[in-house]
Order: structure tokens, then sequence, then C-alpha cells
């Protein structure tokens, strides 16, 4: 008999820039999230009641290895194992959902997940896998860089420079806003120093406020990664007579520091725990597509869960898509016939930044935020991996 999860409680860290003037490159990725851990602990999750510890990290190596989610579980007094995934930037939400299959199998009741990415600390591509660092697995597979994938479907879609820099902006303006309101703020903790000085509040990526005019002005930033023969093998792999090179990096997410963690659990946990469930997983798709076009696998993954719920895209108050550069978003919000008020409504990954592992977590915790916020009943929360991986996650507000 499967039972049904519920999002019992979230939270995560502002999402700092991605480098070593970051307001959190102080703090290590370990660090992050331990202060997370420890903050739901002190809103009511007990740590005897927890399961296990399930967090996604991209780049798993120095800072990162080791299995940071058990490190991270005895440090914060959890007596739960712990296991890190890579599923690449949809890492945190497939942690979410490896909980939430746990939940449902009725193998768990209480499981805390989600992800941690510390860029300024371990820079991505520094674990030199073999998708990238040999060209022949590379050749082979046709992987290519993401942002020369974004040009590919920037390409294919026949989308233009004007259109991508139009939602560069639109994104950015929706976060102000947001973080204006008080609304995107709910689920974030301030980080503070061991000597209790306050690092970060809110996002960090709010103040860079670049005007269309200043988009616009901006070089591409794929072209030199293409003209080294990913162009050549993207061209040959997919029939085209050339990529356009049009995303730049106003168009593009920036890297990011971040912690997000979810508490997933069945009804019995969250009686136990004293939580009243946030929201219901309605249901998880994970899917597979081709390494060139990478970057459209979350849409695809968005499509596949909305049909096992039962769901159309009109029937969403809220779509929480991670802004893998404009192409996608501009693919996926016209695909699904969804408007601005539905669609990244608080701003995405490209005006906040991208914190690889965590930003699945976040935008899931986004979409629950979201439903409060407005009273709405169902949100969609999908992540497009590296090398053609998608992941998405249907809640309902409970």
């Amino acid at each position: 008999m499967t039972r049904e999860v519920y999002l019992l409680a979230g939270l995560r860290t502002p999402r700092g820039k991605g480098s070593a003037r970051g307001a959190l490159a102080s703090v290590s990725p370990l660090g992050l999230l331990t202060r997370v851990l420890d903050a739901l602990v002190a809103r009511g999750v007990d740590p005897s009641l927890v399961d296990d510890v399930i967090v996604g990290c991209a780049t798993q190596v120095d800072a990162q290895g080791a299995n940071l989610a058990r490190t991270a579980a005895l440090l914060s007094g959890i007596p739960a194992p712990g296991v890190t995934l890579n599923r690449f930037c949809a890492s945190g939400l497939d942690a979410a959902n490896t909980a939430a299959a746990r939940v449902r199998a009725g193998d768990a009741s209480l499981v805390l997940a989600g992800g941690v990415e510390s860029v300024s600390r371990v820079p991505m591509l520094s674990d030199r896998g073999p998708l990238y660092a040999d060209p022949a697995v590379a050749q082979a597979l046709g992987s290519v860089h993401m942002g020369v994938s974004a040009d590919v479907i920037a390409t294919t879609e026949g989308f233009e420079r004007a259109a991508l820099d139009a939602y560069a902006f639109e994104t950015r303006a929706k976060a102000r806003a947001a973080w204006a309101s008080g609304d995107a703020g709910r689920s974030v903790i301030a980080v503070r120093a061991d000597d209790g000085r306050e690092l970060l509040a809110r996002d960090e990526f709010l103040s860079y406020e670049p005007s269309l005019e200043a988009l616009a002005a901006m070089p591409p930033a794929f072209a030199e990664a293409g003209a080294q023969g990913q162009d050549a093998l993207a061209c040959a792999r997919l029939g085209l007579a050339e990529v356009r090179h049009l995303h730049t990096r106003g168009s593009s997410p920036a890297p990011a520091d971040c912690a997000a963690m979810l508490a997933l659990g069945d009804a019995l946990a969250g009686e136990r725990c004293g939580l009243r469930p946030r929201a219901r997983v309605v249901a998880t798709a994970t899917c597979a597509g081709d390494p060139v076009v990478m970057l459209t696998a979350g849409q695809d993954a968005a499509e596949r869960a909305l049909a096992r719920a039962g769901l159309r895209a009109r029937d969403l108050d809220a779509f929480v898509f991670a802004e893998a550069f404009s192409a996608t978003c501009l693919r996926a919000r016209r695909d699904l016939a969804l408007d601005d008020g539905r669609f990244n409504p608080w701003g995405g990954t490209m005006a906040l930044g991208h914190a690889f592992g965590a930003t699945g977590a976040v935008l899931l915790l986004e979409a629950a935020d979201l439903l409060d916020a407005r009273g709405g009943r169902y949100a969609l929360a999908a992540v497009s991996g590296a090398a053609g991986l998608g992941v998405a996650t249907v809640i309902e507000r409970v």
C-alpha cells in the first residue's frame, strides 16, 4: 500500500555569488548545509525520527567530497545515514524525488532531502570527469558546453537576440518585485559567520540590474567554445548549417553558492514532529534527452510529470523552471502556453543564481511558497541538467 508524501518543512540559505568575492565564499559547503539542517531541527524536525538524509551535489570533489550528506548529518546531531547523489543541475530536485519515492513505498517515514553547491569553493567541472575532460568521450557522445547547447536551441527554435535579452530583463524585474513584497524570502535563513556577523540575508544577485540597453551591448558568451569544434559537432549531429551564438552573460544563469533542504514525510511523521503538511507530492518524473540539445530535458520531464498527475499546464498556478539560459525558458513558456504570471513569477536562476546541486531543492521550496502566497493549488518545479537530464515534480497545496 502506497503512502501519501508531504512537504512538511523546508529552508534554504540565500544564494551568494559563486566567486571568491561572493558573500558566502568564506563558508564551506558543509557549513552551508549544516546551517540549514540545524535550522530545520530548530523549526521542529525531530532528529531521532529522520530515516535518511539525501543531498544533491554536482561537483563532488575536495570540499564537496566524501559524502557531505552523512558528514552534515553527524555534525548536526541527526542519527541517520546519508547519501550524496549527482544528477548534475537536477541533483537537488532528484534528491527530493528520491526521498518522496522512499516514503511512498513505506521504506521511510521522514527524509531530509535537498542539495548544496559552493561554486566559489569548488568550481564547475573541477572534478574533471570524462564527459567533459576526455575529448574522445565528448566526441562519441556529442556532448557540448551548456551554453553552446542553449545557442543550438535558440538557432533551431528561431529565437532572436532581442527576445533572449528581453526575457533576461523580465526575470530580474520579477525577482526584485518578489523580494520587495516580502514573498520571495519566506523560507530563507540569513547566513552568519562563526563570530555572529551577518554575511548574507537575501539573494546576492538582486543587486545586479542591467538595463535592456546594457544587455543588448553584451557580446556572445559561447562563440569561442563553438569555434573550438563544438559548433561542428552540433551541426553534424543535428544537420544544422550553423549555430547562431546569441546568449550572453546576461541571458545565462550565474553560478552561485547555496544550500536548501526539505523535510519530506508521511502524515505520521508530520504529527510526531508537530509539523502541518504544506504540500502533497503528486507526481515526479526523470527523463533523458539528446546530449547536444540537452537543455530541453527539463521541459520533457515537466510534461511527463503533468501527464502522470492527470493535469495540464493550464491547471498550474505556478511553473518554477530552472532558467538554463533564455532560449529554454522561451521554448517552455510557448509550448505550455503559460503567461508571465505563472511562469517563474518570482524570477529564476538567471536573475538570482544557479547553485547547481541545490537549485532543484530551491525551486521546489519556492513552488510551495508560491502556492502559499497565492492560495493556489498546483505547482510544478523542473530542472534541466547536463548530458540531457531532466527532473520534475508536481505538488498540491494542502
